[in-house]
């Protein structure tokens, strides 16, 4: 999602696979801005310029002044991360609470668009960004996926573990099995990520091989491919696994989609810190280490539905 030790399992994929170039090296334009929505997840008893959390001492000064972390995420993605109520819920949030307990901080997300984050990262909006991002070379080198230098790139601490899956409407109408069946299709994805990589990728395998290429949908939002696969637009749509059994399991009451094939190019997650904050990845690297030791972590995989994700050890640029 690989320097890390993790536990993989039989069904695996991803946000991951290849690169969002475009997003990998913050060379787009923010695009998020208007619709951005603040929601504080973590809560951490004691914070500011002192506290008695085991690695306060461990945060850039500026940090523990603060008393906060502020975090950008991409809140559409269940059961990651996504909005509730007005706020902010999911994996990530519930781990950046865990973490924010072992730092003395607390946590502050909002939500923009997924392909804006480390741009808004590398000019200081946000302090991480965490959104199911995948650690990989291109994103950490800040290069596009021809190789070219796009920006300074970022540095990750990685916490999760995923790969690519393919979803399709219930029943499974095209009688799609993997993303090699795509070939002459239509797919949707949301812009900007690594499993619109992947498809691009396979495209490319399908005319390699003689057939024809797969006809690539790319959205704003993850919600728009949903509905696009949903009326029939687009035979499939790509997702981080996780995300995707989320979907199968509620959407429609169980009844509009299903995951085919197996989870694919399994990679970390991570979160993204800038480069030049490397006091700050060694804390959060710390936290990951400290809530996975105490038992946190597995059991806010276990409320998520979301265990097979789990690593054994925080890793720094894991990532391939």
């Amino acid at each position: 999602m690989t320097a890390r030790t993790t536990r993989r399992t039989t069904a695996t994929r991803s946000r991951l696979a290849a690169v969002g170039s475009i997003a990998v090296a913050g060379a787009l334009i923010l695009t998020g801005c208007g619709d951005q929505t603040d929601s504080g997840s973590s809560e951490s008893k004691e914070t500011g310029t002192s506290s008695t959390a085991p690695l306060f001492s461990k945060l850039p000064k500026k940090i523990q002044d603060k008393g906060e972390i502020q975090v950008g995420t991409n809140a559409e993605y269940a059961p990651m991360e996504y909005q509730e109520g007005g706020k902010i819920v999911g994996v990530d949030p519930d781990i950046a609470a865990a973490l924010g307990e072992k730092l003395g901080v607390e946590f502050k997300f909002t939500s923009g668009s997924f392909d804006g984050l480390i741009t808004s990262l590398n000019t200081g909006r946000y302090d991480i960004a965490m959104s199911s991002i995948t650690d990989n070379k291109q994103r950490q080198e800040g290069l596009d996926d021809k190789g070219k230098k796009l920006g300074p790139g970022v540095d990750f601490v990685d916490y999760f573990v995923a790969g690519t899956a393919v979803y399709v409407q219930k029943g499974n109408p095209k009688n799609i099995n993997s993303i090699e069946d795509l070939c002459g299709q239509t797919a949707a994805v949301q812009r900007g990520t690594t499993y619109e990589q992947a498809l691009k990728d396979q495209s490319k395998k399908c005319t390699d091989a003689g057939d024809k290429a797969i006809k690539i949908e790319s959205f704003e939002n993850d919600t728009e491919a949903q509905t696009r696969v949903k009326s029939g637009g687009a035979v499939a749509g790509v997702n981080d696994y996780p995300v995707a059994v989320d979907l199968a399991r509620k959407a429609g009451g169980g009844n509009d989609f299903e995951v085919v094939g197996e989870q694919v190019d399994a990679g970390p997650f991570g979160i993204a810190v800038n480069k030049d904050n490397k006091q700050l990845t060694a804390a959060l690297e710390a936290a990951v280490n400290a809530v996975i030791e105490d038992g946190t972590y597995k059991k806010i995989l276990e409320k998520w539905g979301a265990e097979t994700g789990a690593i054994d050890k925080a890793a720094i640029n894991g990532g391939k």
